[in-house]
């Protein structure tokens, strides 16, 4: 896993979830990471993840171990931060270099971790792989 310790991390959705009810689908290097990083104000999650989380239960996909509203209130509350979602930020997810292609949401994470100068922790092989090209800084949550 590369040294990423003193920039701020952004989660992708998944890992937002699985770090809250299953962690051991990510690797304890990965949590470990995550923890450190928390104690130091420097973990982020993205509105976008909120909408997605939102998305993803209303049609039955994700059932969380608490009500939704509740479920986010507690784990923002844990020592994760809030990113933007500036229009900055939108106008990247829209132009961004290379040949991420596909979900929209993971555009706008990858524009969110750009902008936060920071790395996004996630297991889709696309954002890795997109990662891998020198666009954005990444990390594999299951290495």
């Amino acid at each position: 896993m590369p040294e990423v310790d003193e920039r701020p991390l952004l989660l992708d959705t998944h890992v937002w979830v699985w770090l809250a009810e299953a962690p051991d689908r990510v690797s304890p290097r990965c949590v470990d990471l995550v923890r450190r990083a928390q104690l130091a104000g420097w973990v982020h999650i993205s509105p976008i993840s909120v909408w997605e989380l939102a998305m993803l239960t209303r049609k039955g996909r994700l059932v969380l171990s608490l009500d939704l509203h509740t479920w986010v209130r507690r784990t923002l509350d844990s020592d994760l931060r809030l990113a933007p979602l500036t229009p900055e930020i939108a106008i990247d997810g829209g132009f961004l270099p290379g040949g991420l292609t596909g979900d929209p949401a993971d555009r706008l994470l990858v524009a969110t971790a750009r902008a936060l100068a920071g790395v996004l922790v996630t297991r889709d092989a696309r954002i890795l792989d997109y990662g891998a090209q020198g666009h954005v800084k990444v990390v594999d949550a299951a290495a």
